[in-house]
C-alpha cells in the first residue's frame, strides 16, 4: 500500500528560550507528521511548549535541536505558505472594515493586484459568513466575528497549512461552541490542513482528526490518537486522554 509524503514534519525538535536567569526547554524531542487534509491537533497543559512549538513551525522560532519540513524544504523564516490566527481580537487593523483587512494581507504578500485581492477577499469573507458586515469596522463586531475576519484572512492566502493558536479560548463557552462548529463547516467545504492549539481535550476531540499529546514542561510527545466523532467513544476518549496528560511523571534533570 502506498501511502501519501506528510505535509508538514516535525522531526526532533528541541526549542529552547532565554531569561534573564535561566535557560528554558520549551519542548525535547518532539516528532510528528501532518497530512494534507488533516486537522491535527497540539494538546497539553500550559507550560507543555505547544504554542512555541506552533510558533516554530510558523518559522519565528528556529529550533536548538532537530528539524521542520513543509512540502520538503526546511522551515527557517516566516512564509506566505503558513498563516497563523491567534486568540486575542486585536489581530485586525483597526481603521479598515472586514473586506479591507482581508484585501490588505493579500495584496501585501504581492501576489495579486487590488481588484484581485478585493475578489478573493470577498470570496472568503462570504464563507465565513461575514458579507453582511463586509463594511464594518472591527469596533463594529462581537469577539466571535472578529476570529471570523482573522480565518477569512488567513484561508483567503491559501496557505498550506493553517496555524491556528487556541483561537477560541477568549470567547464565553456558547460562542466558543459556535465557532467550532464553522470551523468544521468550512473546513468540510475547502479541506484545508490546520495545526490547533489548545488546552481543552473536549475542544481537541471536537476539532481534530488526530490529536497529539504534549507532557508538561518540558513538552514531549506522549501520545498520537485519532479522534472520534462518535459521542460514546469521545466520552471514553477524553477520559483516557485526562489520564494520559494529568499521570505524574518524575522530571528528567538532562531535560532541564
Amino acid at each position: 500500500m502506498q501511502h501519501k509524503d506528510p505535509l508538514l514534519t516535525v522531526q526532533g525538535v528541541t526549542l529552547q528560550y532565554k531569561t534573564p536567569h535561566h535557560l528554558i526547554t520549551a519542548t525535547y524531542r518532539v516528532s510528528f507528521d501532518v497530512m494534507q487534509g488533516d486537522r491535527f491537533i497540539l494538546l497539553g497543559p500550559s507550560g507543555c511548549g505547544k504554542s512555541t512549538l506552533q510558533k516554530a513551525v510558523g518559522g519565528y522560532i528556529t529550533p536548538t535541536e532537530g528539524e521542520m519540513r513543509l512540502k520538503g524544504r526546511k522551515i527557517t523564516q516566516p512564509g506566505p505558505d503558513r498563516m497563523m490566527v491567534f486568540q486575542e481580537f486585536d489581530q485586525l487593523l483597526p481603521w479598515k472594515t472586514v473586506k479591507q483587512n482581508v484585501t490588505f494581507a493579500l495584496q501585501a504578500s504581492g501576489r495579486m493586484n487590488k481588484r484581485e485581492a478585493e475578489e478573493k477577499a470577498m470570496e472568503y469573507v462570504v464563507k465565513v459568513g461575514l458579507e453582511s458586515f463586509a463594511d464594518s469596522h472591527p469596533h463594529m463586531l462581537s469577539g466571535g466575528m472578529k476570529q471570523r475576519v482573522a480565518i477569512a484572512r488567513g484561508m483567503a492566502m491559501e496557505p498550506d497549512i493553517l496555524l491556528m493558536d487556541e483561537p477560541f479560548a477568549a470567547l464565553d463557552a456558547l460562542t466558543r461552541r459556535r465557532m467550532q462548529d464553522e470551523l468544521l463547516k468550512l473546513w468540510d467545504e475547502t479541506r484545508f490542513t490546520v495545526l490547533f492549539v489548545t488546552h481543552s481535550i473536549a475542544e481537541a476531540i471536537k476539532i481534530g482528526n488526530r490529536i497529539l499529546l504534549l507532557s508538561p514542561h518540558p513538552g514531549r510527545v506522549k501520545a498520537e490518537l485519532n479522534s472520534t466523532t462518535d459521542p460514546a467513544r469521545a466520552t471514553e476518549l477524553e477520559q483516557y486522554i485526562h489520564q494520559m496528560l494529568f499521570a505524574h511523571e518524575p522530571e528528567e534533570a538532562e531535560h532541564v
